[in-house]
């Protein structure tokens, strides 16, 4: 996959809402409701992950999430995080 040139990764970040492009990886995070919520959230973006075999760098404390995505391969972001980032948040959305 090949690593997207800043232009690019603009474009696509204006469709996605919350999300940054930070030190070649695109950011963003969630807040729940409780830890539970939180884990049930990370669990089906898990089962998503390995469908897309695609990982993310994230981190969870009690009811919050961060997650980093960027493709180690490419050294940067490529097209298949902003695959990633759209299934985060169409789960996101039916929670």
């Amino acid at each position: 996959m090949e690593k997207l040139t800043p232009e690019k990764i603009e474009e696509q970040m204006s469709s996605l809402e919350g999300w940054e492009y930070v030190n070649n990886g695109i950011e963003t995070s969630f807040e729940f409701k409780n830890f539970k919520e939180a884990f049930t959230v990370m669990t089906r973006i898990a089962f998503e992950c390995e469908a897309q075999n695609h990982h993310p760098e994230w981190s969870n404390v009690y009811n919050s999430l961060n997650i980093r995505l960027s493709t180690h391969d490419a050294n940067g972001v490529t097209e298949k995080d902003f695959i990633l980032a759209r299934s985060i948040e169409k789960i996101i959305e039916s929670e």
